[in-house]
């Protein structure tokens, strides 16, 4: 099927940019700081080219608007089922995690721009009214856009903001001093109490200082769901492929290897240089860490506002493949419909709202849904749709590229 997209090649880049790069960042210096240097980086490589070629796998398969219509082709009604309930936990847990930033992050930046108390009661400190005031004013209008390729100068900027996060971040690791003086409000007991723990730990301080190229602890397991969470953009890159001008399927597979590199690169930066600065004290979300040096930090004040910035324009591009899987999965039939449109986006983003409420930590978000939807996007259902959807006439199952996707014998009963 020939598409008739609009949208530029560039503006896709940012689009599906945009879709990969998200809160997993914030989570990669804490994965770092449970690997080692090195591991880190051969598990980050790894899934980028498992990611990269995934992609090149849904493109050959492709001719259709929606991964959940691929899993029809593939597997008929269960395989629709199943794509499209992947989808939608996949994405509805980037965005708790997303929305869960905007309601851990907003109400600091609130308290440092007006040098509020923290234990303040105001409504405007209190980050579940603020998650649900930016949901209702600022994600929900731009979620209802008809189609993505609208939402490429919010995603040009969103990314623009993450790269200042990331200069930011290089730059700090050479303000920040190791072994690291916590903020206290009373900086006078805090130098004094600073002063007596170095001359009594002076040794066990300096035990913080070093960097590993190569560890593992309990929390280590962690960083394979981390990172799988931060590569997911396969949701959006049928529709993305869709809607682009030109459309062919190598000019599409450049979209997603410029997409990937790039991100693939600030990801490893940003992990190394926030794991450098503070080793092994790095928190799950990095810029909670940050805080414990100086709440009022300028530099780290405008870092926050853009990734707030970034988070929440991401959240409308990773909410339209859930509105369009559900659209699919209940109303196959039935056209275009703006009211149902509506109604979707509205329902979904109040539910996303309630649990990031209740979310205890960002943490378990990352934990649970890279641990199982995302697996499922990124390495499995692209696998096994090649496999049933390209004709064995023209790759009989013993070629190389279905070789490379075919499972051992004793998984193929366990996927189906």
């Amino acid at each position: 099927k020939c598409f008739e997209g609009k949208t530029s090649f560039g503006m896709s880049v940012f689009n599906l940019g945009n879709a990969i790069m998200g809160s997993g960042i914030l989570g990669l210096a804490y994965a770092m700081s449970n690997t080692g240097i090195i591991f880190f980086w051969f598990l980050l490589t790894s899934v980028a080219l498992l990611s990269c070629y995934s992609i090149h796998l849904l493109v050959k398969c492709a001719g259709i608007r929606a991964y959940e219509q691929l899993g029809f082709r593939a597997f008929g009604t269960p395989g629709k089922m199943a794509t499209g309930i992947a989808i939608t936990l996949q994405n509805i847990g980037s965005m708790s995690s997303y929305l869960y930033i905007v309601k851990s992050e907003l109400p600091l930046v609130i308290q440092a721009f007006l040098k509020a108390e923290a234990n303040s009661d105001v409504w405007y400190l209190n980050g579940n009214y603020l998650v649900i005031l930016v949901s209702a004013t600022i994600i929900l209008p731009l979620a209802l856009m008809k189609q993505l390729g609208y939402l490429g100068y919010t995603s040009g900027f969103s990314l623009s903001c993450m790269v200042f996060f990331l200069c930011a971040v290089i730059y700090k690791k050479f303000q920040i001093d190791c072994p690291l003086k916590e903020y206290s409000a009373n900086s006078t007991a805090s130098h004094l109490s600073f002063n007596l723990s170095s001359h009594d730990h002076e040794k066990n301080d300096d035990s913080h200082c070093s960097a590993y190229m190569f560890t593992m602890n309990s929390q280590t397991a962690y960083t394979i769901p981390i990172l799988a969470f931060a590569f997911v953009c396969h949701p959006e890159v049928l529709p993305i492929y869709t809607e682009l001008r030109n459309p062919s399927k190598a000019r599409m597979q450049k979209v997603s290897n410029i997409s990937i590199f790039v991100m693939y690169i600030m990801y490893f930066l940003a992990a190394l240089f926030g794991y450098l600065t503070f080793k092994d004290k790095v928190e799950a979300e990095l810029l909670h860490t940050y805080s414990r040096i100086d709440p009022y930090d300028t530099l780290i004040l405008c870092v926050r506002v853009a990734v707030l910035t970034a988070v929440t324009l991401t959240v409308p591009i990773v909410l339209f493949p859930v509105s369009l899987a559900i659209q699919h999965m209940l109303f196959p039939t039935k056209a275009f419909n703006w009211l149902r449109h509506i109604a979707i986006a509205i329902v979904l983003l109040s539910f996303i709202n309630v649990l990031v409420i209740f979310a205890p930590n960002i943490l378990g978000i990352f934990g649970i849904i890279g641990a199982t939807s995302a697996p499922c996007l990124i390495f499995i259902f692209p696998a096994i749709f090649y496999i049933r959807i390209v004709p064995k006439d023209k790759e009989p199952m013993s070629s190389t590229p279905k070789i490379l996707v075919r499972p051992p014998h004793h998984f193929i009963p366990f996927m189906c």
